[in-house]
């Protein structure tokens, strides 16, 4: 049996934004509903350490962190649900939000925070070492592996930024790459090739990683070459997987505007999408910056564009 909700403002998403934007909505009296979809939390749930959110004196860890907000949310008077959101109708208004759970939401705005996802190699190995070596974020995690030996896996701009950017903490930085050129930009490409920290292995995949279980540590990994099948292993401390970021948009496909990439387009400055009323912060529109911090900045300004969107038509 479907149980209709009426709200002022239904939040998509449960990372940085989707918290954050819930806090001001809550802190605004909208009494904001948010669902928190199928990984609460966001990447920040598989981050172990976390040292470059502000406020912290001490490493913190990714799942408290997010935890902390979730407490912060329920405090000032949001509602939350443990549901994932199945089906949305933005052709009309309220605008409709269907769950799972049988919930249908008719709301007067929605903040979509629903974030994206690294993609990985999908190895089994690649599992076990997820935040205890392999990670797919060098700005978060590069500082970890000061003047330690790492891998960049991928052959795009991702990976040729990560590269360079690990530079500034590895002793040595090995690029592989399964085939025998670069997708990346050239000024990149020149950038790669110009520092002495970097070595490039072409025509090789990672088969597997191989490392210790008691502390979990990377300690190798196998890599196979694509031409001829041979194998060889290479030591290595850490793993920076760069092969792309798919935005958690497909539930929005013929409601909104999305680029190539299918990340949600906003209006400069804004994070209006292209029905006003809609929102969109966080990962989900954005494909540049990708931190914790700057996802919890645009959910702040979703609920106050939110805010003044409800007081208007209200």
């Amino acid at each position: 049996m479907i149980k209709k909700i009426q709200t002022n403002i239904v939040i998509i998403g449960s990372g940085p934004a989707g918290y954050t934007a819930a806090i001001y909505a809550a802190r605004a009296n909208l009494k904001p509903h948010l669902i928190s979809g199928l990984e609460p939390g966001g990447q920040l749930t598989i981050t172990t350490d976390v040292e470059n959110y502000p406020g912290f004196g001490d490493v913190i860890q990714g799942p408290w962190l997010m935890e902390q907000m979730k407490k912060q949310a329920l405090k000032v008077g949001t509602n939350i649900h443990s549901d994932i959101v199945t089906k949305v109708n933005f052709a009309n208004k309220p605008f409709l939000a269907s769950t799972d759970s049988g919930l249908e939401f008719e709301s007067k705005s929605i903040i979509i925070s629903t974030g994206a996802q690294a993609r990985w190699l999908n190895l089994e190995s690649e599992k076990k070492f997820k935040g205890f070596g392999i990670s797919a974020c060098a700005t978060c995690d590069g500082f970890f592996f000061k003047d330690q030996n790492v891998i960049v896996v991928g052959g795009g701009n991702s990976a040729v930024e990560e590269a360079l950017f690990l530079t500034n903490f590895a002793s040595k930085v090995t690029l592989i790459h399964r085939r025998d050129k670069l997708r990346a930009e050239k000024i990149l490409q020149d950038r790669l090739f110009n520092n002495k920290k970097i070595e490039i292995i072409w025509n090789h995949k990672v088969k597997e990683f191989i490392g210790n279980d008691g502390p979990v540590s990377l300690k190798k990994v196998k890599l196979e070459n694509t031409k001829d099948g041979s194998e060889k292993l290479l030591e290595t401390s850490g793993a920076f997987i760069a092969i792309g970021h798919d935005p958690a948009t497909s539930l929005f496909k013929g409601e909104l505007e999305m680029d190539n990439e299918n990340y949600i387009i906003t209006k400069p400055d804004s994070t209006e999408t292209s029905i006003k009323g809609i929102y969109a912060a966080g990962d989900v529109k954005d494909k540049i910056f990708r931190q914790a911090v700057t996802a919890a900045g645009m959910g702040c300004m979703a609920a106050l564009e939110a805010e003044k969107f409800l007081s208007e038509i209200d």
